[in-house]
């Protein structure tokens, strides 16, 4: 599998290297394979297989937009107990292209479960037979565009061709280089937890960049751990874990068609039975999910289009953690307060008005703003001792915290963004070509 070390450069000009990013190395029971199929102009990997060999338990999240792509209403309609491939393309979202690019899919389908029974029979002992109805898709890229059936269907000897059944470090950056549009860096992470007394491994791969606005998950992410569980308690450990990362993050305030979370577990390491999410011991798992998610969702929010710092909105002591939320999206998508993040300029009076306009009630008298340790506005007046200097050379910084407490209860949400350059607009008017 050829790996180019240089599609690891990021093009804004800060560049990334393969040593930045965690050690992946193998999972028990996923195999992987990532070709190119000629969507793009300039040759690049845009076709990802990941191929479960025995067969993978699997829960899925997916956007709450009304408009929804031909993929996510494939994977709705699956019903199996297992799934055996998540097959993934980008440049093309296959969205608002109606039944001619559901019919591609269910042809791709078709086609390559095919491919896959045969190296079953090649190289299983007991080999399966693999269903049409037990591949997933992902899609991402440009909504409306004609799917590109013919060229992906052609590349599909090449892809199944060059499934490895073990993975490293490059190849689980060559699976995330491959799902990526707008995105400048890959996006990968991992951590290993108990059940018990077994050894879980826990890997994520995801991609976004723009249109990025939970409703759901506001991007396509795809977690892998060896552990054996039901599908019923993965899709709980999403669901209680989705709220404060993938649904905690916005770029721009757009929800995509094409938003989607999934977990797999190939059931490789036989940790203690569990059956249902309230046992005692799925907490370190569910705990190590959390942080895989996080991890992706922060990295999702660095690398949103053309931004330079990465900022967390903190809301403190509300009434309800609905309020809290509320509010810490208000001032997470205020265009202006994004601008003069961007800017560098302390403008707190553009936090007081995106927190003015949530529509919950504020009471300005208990009322404070804070950025990183610098206190600003306290308790219905300007911080006595503010010095503006200090917050001017705060703002300088790539990692920008923003803390308004209510007080007015004790519930909390913190939600995370990116300021907004020129180079967004630039990215965006420019996107189809």
């Amino acid at each position: 599998m050829k790996f180019n070390i240089n599609n690891l450069i990021n093009i804004s000009g800060q560049s990334s290297k393969i040593v930045d990013f965690q050690d992946l190395d193998h999972i028990d029971g996923v195999s992987i394979s990532a070709v190119s199929a000629g969507l793009y102009k300039v040759k690049r990997d845009e076709i990802v297989l990941f191929y479960f060999r025995e067969g993978a338990n699997y829960a899925s999240l997916y956007t709450q937009s009304k408009l929804i792509s031909e993929n996510i209403k494939w994977n709705k309609k699956i019903n199996t107990k297992k799934v055996y491939a998540l097959f993934i393309n980008t440049r093309n979202a296959n969205a608002l292209t109606g039944s001619e690019g559901f019919e591609a899919l269910k042809k791709i389908s078709i086609d390559l479960s095919s491919k896959l029974n045969d190296i079953q029979k090649r190289d299983e002992d007991n080999p399966k037979k693999i269903s049409p109805k037990e591949i997933l898709f992902g899609c991402t890229g440009t909504i409306g565009e004609k799917f590109p059936l013919e060229k992906i269907k052609s590349s599909l000897n090449e892809l199944v061709e060059k499934i490895k059944y073990t993975q490293n470090k490059l190849i689980w950056m060559k699976a995330a280089m491959g799902i990526i549009t707008t995105d400048l860096k890959p996006k990968v992470s991992m951590a290993e937890t108990n059940i018990g007394s077994s050894k879980i491994k826990i890997y994520g791969i995801a991609k976004g960049s723009g249109m990025i606005y939970p409703n759901m998950a506001t991007t396509l992410c795809y977690i892998f751990t060896d552990a054996t569980l039901p599908s019923s308690v993965l899709k709980d450990v999403l669901k209680n874990n989705i709220k404060t990362t993938f649904n905690a993050i916005s770029c721009d305030g757009d929800t995509s068609t094409n938003d989607m979370v999934s977990i797999f577990s190939t059931n490789k390491v036989k940790n203690p039975q569990i059956k249902k999410f309230s046992d005692k011991r799925i907490r370190n798992f569910s705990k190590s999910v959390h942080d895989v998610l996080l991890n992706l969702a922060k990295q999702v929010v660095s690398d949103g289009e053309g931004a330079s710092k990465l900022i967390s909105v903190n809301c403190i002591n509300c009434k309800t953690e609905k309020d809290a939320k509320n509010i810490s999206f208000k001032i997470a998508n205020s265009l202006l307060v994004k601008t003069a993040i961007a800017g560098e300029d302390p403008n707190w009076g553009r936090i007081a008005m995106a927190i003015g306009n949530s529509n919950s009630k504020i009471n300005e008298q208990k009322l404070s703003i804070s950025f990183g340790p610098n206190k600003i506005y306290f308790k219905g007046s300007l911080f006595k001792n503010y010095d503006e200097r200090k917050v001017v050379d705060y703002m300088k910084g790539q990692f920008i915290e923003i803390e308004v407490d209510i007080g007015q209860g004790n519930k909390k949400f913190k939600a995370y963004t990116m300021d907004l350059t020129k180079k967004y607009v630039e990215i965006n008017a420019d996107y189809r070509s």
